[in-house]
């Protein structure tokens, strides 16, 4: 799997670790959807770095579409409410 992280860089992850980062996802969706403003942060830093220590780093010289696009590492809370909702961003 493909993952972009907007602004950074591109990681390909083994498509095993699809269950994990799903699971960070939906813990980052819950919070969104539930108004967790306080762990927010915390869980979003957490999806980034799986992303970023399981993966590896795709060079510019590599040409590969991403299967998910994940927000900037800034991203707001308030932003989060319109990118983390329902079914979120990565695919089952």
């Amino acid at each position: 799997m493909i993952v972009r992280i907007s602004g950074e860089d591109q990681y390909e992850l083994p498509d095993s670790d699809a269950g994990a980062l799903n699971d960070l996802e939906n813990g980052v969706t819950a919070l969104v959807e539930g108004g967790g403003k306080d762990g927010f942060a915390d869980a979003y830093t957490a999806l980034l770095e799986y992303v970023r220590t399981h993966g590896r780093l795709i060079g510019d010289e590599e040409l590969a579409s991403s299967e998910v696009i994940l927000p900037p590492a800034d991203l707001s809370f308030e932003e989060a409410g319109r990118e983390f909702t329902g079914e979120g961003l990565i695919p089952d």
